[in-house]
């Protein structure tokens, strides 16, 4: 497939997000209400691709985002550093001491085993990100001077405020005047929409959003609270998935939104909070790819793991135009991401293609 990308010397940097980043407060295995240690993380729906473009795949990767300007933010800055992410497009605020002008987002998150689901506590209202505007980010000067191949955001920003709406639409709209791609992540999180208009305003600002995207990543959940699309039959008692009524909605989804270049969508049947079945798939010029089934994986964490899938899929797509290659990316990195705790990825591109070639647990030495 031709995603008609900006030639990367034209462009210095490979791919930005949008989007918040996290302090993730992680009690380990046991829980939040009686901890009282945690492992401190930074991750965020949008910056966890770009981190994993980076540190897994080895792209030049930049994050926009807006921190208040205290130590919890020059924390955030130092993750984000030891990621290899690049930071000089982040947008500083000034605070008055407490967060009532702004403040940094801070995610509780425990990881769930067997029969106990994960569980996330979010305290994230009021924080910088979510109340920048476009003139806190010079968008011309990014996608028009700077040069960015491909930009990534997705719901999860555009639901933290009335502003972040405007926002990312303006990003959008700006990336898309130079020639940038657009990935999308719909991650829908009826929570925080409730506060801005519920449903209908997930709708409405999703609906308008996704005439500027180019990729389109969401589950079934997603496209059906963001878009309107449902899978007809399914039943979410079943022990298989209905692949069938995925096609249909994707098919149904491309002809609603013709921009789309491609839409994918990750598969997951929870046997309990630690084995998921896992796999993928991905729609690209009028066909539908089916990554590896991934039957009984164990899982260690599974915050992420969609997000690695998306930096997965998009390094394919980016760098072979394959959608079944791009496709298995995705799958492979998204399933080694959720053996290993936090948000982001741990694995290399060595160990990605390994598993895509079926490579098994067998220890190295």
């Amino acid at each position: 497939m031709d995603l008609q990308m900006r030639e990367k010397k034209d462009c210095m940097f490979d791919a930005v997000s949008l989007g918040e980043v996290m302090l993730r407060l992680d009690p380990g295995e046991g829980r939040i209400r009686t901890a009282r240690s945690f492992r401190a993380w930074e991750g965020g729906g949008e910056y966890n691709v770009v981190r994993g473009l980076r540190r897994c795949f080895g792209m030049k990767t930049a994050v926009l985002t807006a921190f208040a300007d205290n130590e919890v933010g020059k924390l955030m800055e130092d993750f984000i550093l030891q990621g290899g992410v690049d930071t000089s497009l982040i947008k500083w605020m000034k605070t008055d001491g407490i967060g009532r002008t702004c403040r940094n987002g801070i995610n509780f998150t425990e990881r769930g085993f067997g029969i106990r689901g994960a569980v996330g506590c979010s305290d994230r209202a009021n924080t910088a990100i979510s109340k920048a505007t476009p003139e806190d980010f010079d968008f011309e000067y990014i996608f028009g001077t700077l040069g960015v191949r491909w930009l990534h955001t997705g719901g999860i920003y555009a639901a933290l405020s009335e502003q972040s709406c405007e926002t990312v639409l303006a990003a959008i709209k700006t990336a898309k005047k130079y020639g940038t791609i657009v990935s999308y992540d719909l991650n829908y999180r009826p929570s925080m929409w409730s506060a801005i208009g519920g449903l209908e305003k997930a709708q409405e600002v999703n609906k308008e959003i996704a005439r500027y995207v180019d990729v389109m990543i969401g589950n079934e959940e997603d496209f059906t609270a963001c878009l309107g699309f449902e899978i007809e039959g399914n039943d979410e008692n079943l022990k298989e998935l209905n692949i069938d009524g995925y096609k249909k909605m994707i098919n149904e989804a491309v002809k609603v939104y013709p921009n789309f270049k491609a839409v994918a969508t990750t598969l997951r049947t929870v046997k309990t909070a630690t084995v998921n079945d896992w796999s993928a798939l991905c729609w690209a010029e009028g066909e539908i790819h089916k990554a590896k089934d991934y039957k009984g994986l164990e899982i260690m964490d599974r915050v992420g793991g969609g997000d690695s899938f998306a930096s997965g899929l998009i390094y394919g797509l980016m760098t072979t135009g394959d959608a079944e290659t791009a496709v298995n990316y995705g799958a492979a990195h998204g399933a080694l991401a959720m053996t290993t705790p936090g948000d982001t990825t741990m694995a290399d591109k060595s160990e990605v293609e390994a598993i895509m070639g079926g490579a098994g647990a067998r220890v190295k030495r």
